[in-house]
């Protein structure tokens, strides 16, 4: 296994920056919980995949990642690092990015412009990032020029589809563990748009209603199915499932008695015997306490 190396940035022409670690080789750097309050300046020109989580981002300035050119910059993860305010062209100078997580940030404000400077932005990671302020509208107007083909919003609490960040072309849509209780027929609609025929929906641990308003969303199921996509697969709890969970444990317990209906048996035997040892124990003394000979002798002195 190849272990981290800090390296100082004079070390060599495009070491890591003095407060990451170069991974295996300077194409992979991270940068954790370093409480940086800025990107590094010193990154390699030749890194892949930035990493910087648990710092103090709290605004992302334009041009944030510019004071040297990344051209090969693929993936770039800003987890954990309490940004709020992400500007316009805040990428610039990222030409070649693909992946931004943004995913656990109390974002309160995104530029119309902030994705722009990062042309091929395929996947677009949100995850418990929208929980601070609402922020659709100032999202969908970030998201209007680009090709997203993923776009990932788990954890935020949503409790509608959020239709207006959908742009054409999106291919997978990640809704787990929001407040979603029932997608109406409008929304549903929304998922009809010819951009979003092959959309990839997924809304895992929500906690959809099981009444009659969910019908909508039953009959867009089979009608996806129909259309040869992908059929969806919608998972229910309910109290028949528990109740067979009891009964089968009921069973069991049952079949452990049965088998140890010896053993048992003479436990009771065992056990009968003891308590009636104990009781004619106790009617003995209580004969003895009630005789009027061992009263009489106990209180005639000298005998």
């Amino acid at each position: 296994a190849l272990l981290p190396l800090a390296v100082p940035p004079a070390a060599a022409p495009g070491g890591c920056p003095s407060a990451c670690y170069c991974v295996a080789t300077p194409e992979l750097v991270q940068c954790r919980y370093e409480r940086l309050e800025e990107p590094p300046r010193e990154l390699p020109a030749t890194v892949h995949n930035l990493s910087i989580a648990g710092s103090n981002l709290s605004v992302l300035q334009r041009a944030a990642f510019a004071a040297r050119p990344l051209p090969d910059l693929r993936l770039l993860r800003l987890r954990h690092d309490n940004i709020q305010i992400i500007e316009d062209m805040a990428l610039q100078g990222l030409p070649a990015l693909r992946t931004l997580d943004l995913s656990h940030n109390p974002l309160l404000s995104v530029a119309a412009g902030a994705f722009a400077g990062a042309p091929l932005l395929r996947t677009l990671q949100l995850n418990q990032a929208l929980l601070a302020a609402p922020l659709e509208e100032q999202l969908a107007l970030a998201l209007r020029n680009l090709s997203l083909r993923r776009l990932e919003l788990a954890g935020n609490a949503l409790q509608a589809l959020p239709a207006a960040l959908l742009p054409a072309g999106l291919e997978e849509l990640d809704l787990r563990n929001n407040s979603l209780q029932r997608l109406t027929a409008a929304e549903l609609r929304s998922l009809e748009a010819p951009g979003l025929r092959g959309l990839r929906l997924t809304l895992g641990a929500n906690p959809l209603s099981c009444d009659c308003a969910l019908r909508p969303f039953l009959t867009w199921l089979r009608t996806a199915a129909a259309r040869g996509g992908e059929p969806g697969r919608l998972e229910t709890a309910s109290y028949v499932f528990f109740g067979i969970v009891l009964a089968l444990i009921g069973i069991v317990f049952l079949m452990v008695l049965y088998l140890n209906r010896r053993g048992i048996k003479r436990w009771l035997h065992n056990l009968r015997e003891a308590c009636r040892d104990q009781m004619e124990g106790y009617h003995y003394r209580y004969e003895q306490d009630a005789d009027p000979r061992r009263t009489s002798t106990i209180g005639t002195p000298g005998l």
